[in-house]
């Protein structure tokens, strides 16, 4: 075959291929390391779910609009289900799970099945409640690896039968978590809980601090609630590795609705408790050692989201002082991660 006949027939080949929807699939690890807003739109019967929003396992019709960096057109039919505990029952927009799952090679099928986090309400609070939980997952990516990614999301929900109004707000998609163990060469342990006294040490130590800067309490191994848990490919031992994710109970976040266990004796999400086990004074000088090297980087981070306003943006610095305050004395360390560390 000549060469210009060749190179016709690609070209002729390659436009029938965009013309009968091939395009190229999506990258999951690119398209969580990308900080850009993603302008999105779903479109859905409104109505069904929120008729349905305290259910859980329910399946709805949609579909997904939006232009990738690239300048990718996606246009495609996604499945959604409510998902979630208190915050679907509670809030107006019940959180959802968004299925790209198809039996069609689409463009945003390899991202899987993603939670979608929103705002509770479209209320200004409600938003600012929404932009710190995301800037939680943001800190913690600077830690490590082992970490759940997050797309911020510009969404419009719009109502298939034209009967409601659309909805704009703030959200953020979560990463699969299979993702997330094959990004760091692990696999998802499903198969029961497991203590605390079954996980990398060094993991659970940053993970239990970590919680406590925050001043987040709402979060157990044992039981399985709000951690995940990544067993090593590799590791002979078996040691499991926690990722913490749901923060919104976070005296970080301090949203409204948000109320602290009555067994810890606190008042407000925004006291500070220790729920990780007692470490020594050299495992906690070397843990605490790697915030203190974050920390003008996490101070960064919240300064320069343009999405804060400045009131928001003090607030919350403001209060990871006191933690930062705190690590730099070696008697408050002794006493608030050793003496009070809990041993149930």
């Amino acid at each position: 075959m000549k060469p210009i006949t060749f190179s016709l027939l690609f070209v002729a080949l390659l436009a029938f291929g965009f013309a009968n929807g091939q395009t190229k699939p999506v990258d999951p690890v690119k398209f969580f390391e990308d900080t850009a807003i993603l302008k999105a739109t779903i479109t859905t019967n409104m109505a069904k779910i929120f008729n349905h929003k305290d259910k859980t396992g329910i399946r709805f019709p949609a579909t997904f609009s939006t232009t990738l960096e690239d300048g990718t057109v996606v246009d495609e039919p996604i499945t959604l289900e409510t998902r979630g505990h208190f915050r679907k029952g509670y809030c107006y927009i019940p959180p959802l799970k968004v299925r790209f799952k198809s039996k069609n090679n689409t463009v945003m099928k390899p991202l899987g099945s993603l939670k979608l986090v929103n705002q509770c309400s479209i209320a200004a609070f409600s938003e600012n409640y929404l932009l710190d939980e995301y800037l939680v997952y943001k800190i913690y990516n600077l830690f490590t690896n082992m970490s759940f990614r997050v797309r911020l999301l510009r969404l419009s929900i719009t109502d298939s039968s034209g009967k409601k109004k659309p909805i704009t707000e703030y959200a953020f998609f979560l990463e699969d978590d299979k993702q997330l163990a094959k990004r760091n060469h692990f696999k998802n342990w499903n198969k029961g809980n497991i203590g605390d006294q079954g996980t990398d040490r060094h993991q659970m130590t940053m993970v239990a601090l970590f919680e406590y800067m925050i001043g987040n309490t709402d979060w157990s191994v044992l039981a399985g609630h709000n951690i995940k848990l990544l067993l090593s490919k590799t590791d002979s031992f078996q040691h499991f590795y926690p990722v913490p994710y749901d923060f919104d109970y976070s005296g970080f976040v301090n949203t409204n609705y948000a109320t602290p266990d009555p067994r810890l004796n606190i008042t407000n999400v925004r006291e500070r408790v220790y729920r990780g086990y007692p470490r020594t004074m050299e495992e906690l000088d070397d843990a605490l050692q790697i915030f203190k090297n974050q920390k003008d980087n996490i101070y960064s981070l919240i300064n320069n989201f343009q999405l804060l306003k400045p009131g928001n943006k003090k607030d919350l610095i403001n209060y990871l002082y006191e933690f930062f305050d705190l690590i730099n004395q070696p008697s408050k360390v002794k006493d608030a991660f050793i003496q009070n560390a809990r041993r149930d």
